[in-house]
């Protein structure tokens, strides 16, 4: 039996599969009737590149494109302060060349007489685009996929299909978020998926790890009591690596820039959606399933009788 008294994790279990069945519910829904917003990385569009003569703040170029019916554009420095990288999604009825003399002529007039130079032209079609979002797809996918070999491997294949439930968990109601508020969706925000499921799996193998050792350990405990146990012995470093975590990507969020905002938000998503999952889905479902002490302890060898 555990020494302390201990929270409840698994009473509330319950209550947690209900809300978080919910959550997934509205973001399918969201995501198969409003879709999502992609971003040029998947659409396709036009990459200008322009150079200024003085380092230029980005916030006057995004309105003076936005006055001249470009508001949709993404706007970044590239390598320096004098150098400026705008994204177009595609513009129906325009060459690509008229749109790039059009936005130079824009740029040069809210500059007030300071010099522009185009430094290069690109057009992204709309076949690379699908290239991309498929193949991230197919990203997530096999990193899904190997995460269940290697955790059944590592532990047992109920503790596998509880890690890969909360996994799917986190990713589905990240991109549901970000369907249901229509933020856009480009490859950075690809990119922050791919790590939260990194983030989530480091979180449940901790959890894992210390059910595994406390069934071994704790012959009279039921598992109930065990997985209760386990997270309240882990919670406290779940806690402190998470909010350290959401500081640091709060911070993004607030002063990193507009390029990264969807990359910092989708992180905070997954990071808090990720701890919540690891104690009320993993470990439920893995409960669910009947796990026991029988099904974790090591296999020992039968001694061979040299006697004649």
């Amino acid at each position: 039996m555990m020494k302390k008294k201990q929270i409840n994790f698994m009473g509330y279990s319950k209550y947690a599969i209900i809300f978080s069945t919910l959550l997934i519910l509205l973001s399918i829904a969201s995501l198969f009737t409003r879709g999502l917003n992609l971003g040029i990385d998947f659409t396709g569009g036009t990459i200008i590149e322009v150079g200024y003569e003085q380092p230029v703040d980005l916030g006057p170029v995004r309105a003076a494109l936005e006055q001249s019916g470009y508001g949709n554009s993404v706007v970044q420095h590239f390598g320096t302060a004098r150098d400026v990288l705008i994204r177009l999604a595609p513009q129906e009825g325009e060459a690509q060349a008229r749109v790039a003399d059009e936005i130079l002529r824009t740029l040069k007039t809210s500059s007030q007489g300071g010099q522009v130079e185009m430094r290069r032209v690109e057009f992204v079609g709309p076949q690379v685009g699908e290239e991309l979002r498929d193949q991230g797809g197919l990203a997530i996918l096999f990193a899904l996929f190997g995460i269940l070999i290697y955790v059944a491997l590592r532990f047992e294949y109920r503790f596998s299909l509880g890690a890969i439930a909360a996994l799917m968990h986190d990713v589905i109601i990240t991109i549901g978020f970000f369907s249901l508020f229509s933020i856009e969706f480009d490859l950075t925000v690809l990119a922050a998926i791919l790590a939260v499921i990194g983030y989530s799996l480091n979180d449940t193998i901790v959890v894992f790890d210390r059910i595994r050792e406390n069934f071994r350990k704790l012959r009279k405990a039921t598992p109930l009591e065990v997985m209760n146990g386990s997270i309240n012995q882990t919670l406290a470093r779940t806690l402190v690596t998470s909010l350290t975590t959401l500081l640091v990507l709060t911070a993004l969020f607030l002063l990193g820039g507009e390029v990264i905002h969807s990359f910092a938000l989708a992180l905070i998503i997954g990071v808090v959606v990720g701890t919540y999952s690891s104690i009320y889905v993993a470990s439920s479902l893995v409960l669910k399933l009947g796990v026991s002490k029988v099904d974790l302890m090591p296999v020992q060898k039968e001694e061979l009788d040299d006697r004649p």
